[in-house]
């Protein structure tokens, strides 16, 4: 998911002199947000691309893949932030060394 929001905000025209902004919270509830800023104007929106499209599924890949997901303009007026959360809780029933084998 973390990808797929960067990929969008470089992608996004904006004078050279910007950044993009990368900010991953971990809650006391098992909560994980990540969260991308980059100074360009509007908001982004899930596209149904057709088949034969190579681009525009990657909010499509984050509203299937987090809990919640959305965008807030940024503070000072200049941008936006596109943020995302999923549950960080992880299953202790498995480990790394139940996958190999």
């Amino acid at each position: 998911m973390l990808s797929e929001l960067v990929t969008n905000a470089v992608q996004v025209p904006v004078p050279p002199d910007r950044q993009v902004g990368v900010r991953i919270v971990q809650s006391g509830s098992g909560r994980l947000r990540l969260e991308v800023s980059d100074a360009g104007e509007g908001k982004p929106e899930v596209r149904r691309p057709g088949e034969d499209e190579t681009c525009g599924r990657g909010l499509l890949l984050v509203e299937a893949l987090a809990d919640h997901w959305g965008v807030r303009q940024r503070v000072g007026g200049i941008g936006k932030t596109v943020w995302a959360e999923l549950s960080a809780a992880s299953d202790a029933s498995s480990s790394p060394e139940d996958a190999s084998g």
